[in-house]
């Protein structure tokens, strides 16, 4: 069973010039408790030692670290998983090098993609909105078809795309267990009141 229910996904491009590092740490201050480390413009050496620094902060409040496709750095710092996306590895394979007691979480935005993903501990799905960050995955899915792919999945599905605040109701009545949020974490001046109030609203 999943611990948490906000999924805060990394993109150092949206802290206006603040360290990741310190956003990640004003986020898990404000109560987060997973974290999916996703840079994927970063060469290894870099994603490692970024790795390194959010493994320290996670453990120091007890929160899951996810990294986004990279099994070798997951495995290279001790993350509590890895996050795939529809290039990455078969959940079989990730399953297999990572072991049983590691979280899989998969980026779907189709009920063929999440039929595939068979085996994974939790799904994302999206974009429910419009967003920026997510226009190379097509148009916004929006709620029913999130609806849907709750009720087609056999395990806790987050949604993920311009879902803010003011949105996570709507987006909870669906049956979703929970929100993957980028820029309403990483953008925010205060990204510590940031995650509160999404707590207080998935709460």
């Amino acid at each position: 069973m999943l611990n948490f229910r906000l999924y805060f996904v990394t993109d150092r491009k949206q802290t206006a010039d603040r360290p990741l590092t310190d956003v990640v740490h004003a986020a898990l201050d404000g109560g987060a408790r997973a974290v999916q480390l996703r840079e994927k413009d970063l060469e290894g050496r870099e994603l490692y030692a970024l790795a390194e620094q959010l493994r320290a902060l996670t453990l120091r409040y007890q929160a899951q670290l996810l990294v986004n496709d990279r099994l070798d750095v997951a495995l290279a710092v001790e993350a509590d998983g890895i996050h795939l996306g529809q290039h990455s590895f078969a959940v079989e394979d990730a399953r297999r090098l990572l072991g049983a007691g590691k979280l899989i979480g998969v980026s779907t935005h189709s009920q063929q993609e999440i039929t595939e993903a068979r085996g994974a501990d939790f799904l994302v799905f999206g974009p429910v909105y419009y967003t920026p960050s997510k226009v190379a995955y097509g148009e916004p899915q929006g709620l029913d078809r999130l609806r849907a792919a709750v009720a087609h999945s056999t395990v806790p599905v987050f949604a993920i795309g311009g879902i803010k605040a003011e949105r996570v109701a709507e987006v909870l009545e669906t049956g979703a267990h929970g929100v993957a949020m980028i820029s309403a974490i990483s953008a925010a001046t205060d990204s510590a009141q940031a995650a509160r109030e999404l707590l207080r609203q998935l709460d």
